[in-house]
């Protein structure tokens, strides 16, 4: 694996994986500059610390891919003085929320209807591939705003693993980081620290008994197979990131000049 540039990690009460994106390697032997792209999951319970913590980032813009359905569960971000906020949906406020409302309510049984025998995991590499191939629109604008004027920035979902992850991914390709890298970064999520904590609407012991875990690992899971699922997508429906990133996104030669020279050293 590549050696990555070290930096000291915030210890948040009520962020979770939030990370600086700095010292990811390029393929032409560059590094992502440091202070300039984060991700995390959401913002909506940040202590008073935390705002501090973050309002000393000095972000240009906040990314928030959750949908309606998301920010009705969790609350809005807090409010970061001087830091624009963008919401940008990457997934229907309607799409799964019979699943996410089972995933949250569902006794064994129905857990098992919905998950079991690889279900979840093949849930989750549809979601990705889906995310990659129908929301260039949303993609585009992100990278866009990168080249012009919205760093330092920060994206994040709920978890800062899945709509977060995909949305870093590209713009990691963008700047030319290595795949291996991307994934490297990727896995990270899965550190106990970082993961999101699973709620469920009953408090009863068997809410959280270990088959009801393994059934939900799926779905809370960083894994490579899910991000490998999105990068054969820009490969088999566009034939490779350059093209991916001309036609997919509308990202012109000078545009992706501009976010090199804006993220990378």
């Amino acid at each position: 694996m590549t050696q990555q540039v070290p930096s000291t990690e915030p210890s948040l009460t009520g962020v979770r994986n939030l990370r600086d994106l700095g010292g990811l390697p390029t393929e032409d032997g560059r590094r992502v500059r440091q202070g300039v792209l984060f991700r995390s999951g959401h913002l909506a319970y940040a202590t008073t610390e935390d705002g501090v913590f973050l309002a000393s980032l000095g972000l240009h813009t906040v990314f928030d891919f959750r949908n309606a359905a998301d920010r009705k569960l969790e609350g809005p971000d807090v409010e970061l003085p001087g830091v624009r906020n963008v919401n940008l949906p990457l997934s229907d406020p309607a799409e799964g929320a019979e699943f996410w409302k089972m995933v949250r309510d569902g006794d064994l049984d129905q857990l098992r209807g919905i998950l079991a025998d690889g279900k979840g995991a093949t849930r989750m590499t549809g979601s990705y591939r889906a995310i990659i191939k129908e929301r260039t629109a949303e993609h585009s604008r992100v990278l866009h705003a990168l080249a012009e004027d919205s760093v330092p920035a920060l994206m994040h979902c709920s978890a800062g693993k899945d709509r977060a992850g995909l949305s870093i991914a590209v713009t990691l390709l963008a700047l030319g980081v290595e795949r291996e890298a991307v994934v490297e970064d990727y896995l990270k999520s899965n550190a106990t620290h970082r993961r999101y904590k699973v709620r469920r609407s009953s408090t009863a012991a068997s809410a959280y008994s270990p088959e009801v875990m393994e059934l939900l690992s799926p779905l809370f899971d960083a894994r490579a197979e899910y991000l490998t699922a999105a990068f054969d997508v820009v490969d088999e429906t566009w034939g490779g990131v350059d093209a991916y990133l001309e036609k997919g996104l509308r990202l012109t030669p000078g545009t992706r000049e501009r976010l090199r020279g804006r993220l990378l050293d």
